[in-house]
């Protein structure tokens, strides 16, 4: 499938805690990612925005809203290969 034609992907984000991500445009040889949080927001019971992620390779965290994990222009779900640039 094409980008444009990537099905949209559900997400739980109760459920995103240590799962696995590849970053499309890699950076500082930043491909693969785990979320190692998922940030509760601060008044309880309201919905979840924020996850931490964790590079593998540099242990760097970034923090990005869950739903850009939805972006199949930026992130994979699981631990995919480098694609060869077209």
């Amino acid at each position: 499938m094409t980008a444009d034609r990537m099905p949209l992907l559900y997400l739980n984000p109760k459920k995103l805690l240590l799962s696995k991500w590849t970053a499309v445009v890699p950076r500082d040889k930043e491909l693969h990612f785990l979320v190692s949080k998922v940030i509760e927001p601060a008044p309880p019971g309201t919905t979840i925005e924020s996850v931490e992620l964790e590079a593998v390779y540099s242990r760097r965290v970034l923090i990005v809203p869950w739903r850009e994990l939805k972006d199949s222009s930026q992130w994979r779900q699981g631990w995919q290969p480098l694609q060869a640039k077209q």
